[in-house]
């Protein structure tokens, strides 16, 4: 029975380390995968004081194969994210849209026992792990693995044209602007405050407008926003807001959060302004988030930890307390 480490959560809080006992023989299309990186995304947050192994943003090395496994050899570079599975026949799944499937499995969901990327090891199925291009590195490629593919999802259809608005300069925010600026976009960033204009200016950021100044901000500004990508748990003053977004435009609400979110009714309805949920990227979004993110040279700005428990526990802390710098990563050391 092979044996590897994982990194628990617990009812107080505290990282645990813990060991997960797999059969000796991998059955269908399962891949053994050694770990060579872990995004901590700030959903890890929501489940540190559950007794499960945390971790759902991760990149590794294939060390052994199921008889079932078609495409991946031992030695290619893969990662995974939010979901592992799902029942593949449902109209989500065959509709490219399996990350609605009813019998998804997703990350603190299901698998919670043993699997997780902050790990030695995982095993996961084939039909759910992603090529790493070769020029991204794999500390670059793990917050990809969720981050990047949940603002790459809400930026799906848009035109070289639109005006995109990132309200956000954070973890999912940074990725947002790159992603945005580089399919072309004109990108327009709400902020709270000035402190982060120019690194968001160097990050592709076309116009910053600070959230409390909206009122002399927006006065006769042309720049109206087609799509409008919240990554803040906190929401904004949305009266101020509204004036910003154009005809017919979307606003996709990313960061989890609890409460409803409320806004102006009169504000949609004369202007026929859409509100949109999105959960992460469907698989054949995934890669093609991958490969655009390579070609274009999108990668994130990260802090790296050793993954231990001292190591965890510190980025975990800090990312709750709004330490991090954009986004930490956990490797091996």
């Amino acid at each position: 029975m092979p044996s590897f480490t994982v990194f628990r959560g617990s009812n107080d809080g505290r990282v645990l380390k813990s060991i997960t006992t797999k059969p000796d023989v991998l059955e269908g299309d399962s891949v053994l995968i050694s770990v060579t990186a872990s995004g901590v995304c700030g959903t890890d947050l929501h489940y540190r004081k559950r007794d499960m192994v945390l971790g759902h943003e991760g990149v590794g090395i294939v060390v052994d194969l199921g008889p079932g496994v078609k495409y991946l050899k031992k030695g290619d570079r893969v990662g995974w994210g939010y979901e592992t599975d799902s029942c593949g026949h449902c109209l989500e799944c065959l509709d490219n849209a399996e990350i609605y499937c009813k019998e998804r499995s997703i990350y603190g969901g299901s698998r919670t026992v043993d699997q997780g990327s902050f790990a030695s090891h995982a095993i996961w199925r084939e039909a759910f792990l992603h090529p790493i291009p070769e020029t991204l590195s794999d500390e670059h490629a793990a917050p990809l693995q969720c981050g990047g593919a949940t603002v790459y999802t809400a930026l799906q259809g848009v035109k070289p044209t639109d005006t995109v608005g990132i309200m956000g300069v954070g973890g999912l925010g940074h990725l947002a602007i790159q992603f945005a600026a580089k399919m072309g976009c004109r990108v327009v960033v709400l902020s709270g405050s000035d402190r982060k204009q120019e690194e968001a200016a160097g990050l592709g950021a076309h116009k910053f407008l600070v959230s409390k100044d909206l009122d002399s901000q927006v006065r006769g500004d042309s720049w109206l926003i087609n799509r409008l990508l919240v990554t803040t748990s906190v929401q904004p003053e949305w009266e101020k807001v509204m004036p910003l977004m154009a005809p017919r435009s979307c606003i996709y609400p990313l960061s989890a959060s609890t409460g409803n979110l409320s806004l102006p009714y009169m504000g949609l309805l004369l202007h026929g302004v859409r509100v949109q949920g999105a959960l992460v990227a469907s698989r054949g979004v995934h890669r093609q988030m991958l490969q655009f993110a390579a070609f274009h040279n999108v990668k994130p700005i990260i802090e790296k930890f050793p993954m231990n428990e001292k190591g965890i526990t510190e980025a975990m802390d800090r990312l709750e307390s709004g330490q991090i710098h954009f986004r930490a990563v956990l490797v091996p050391m």
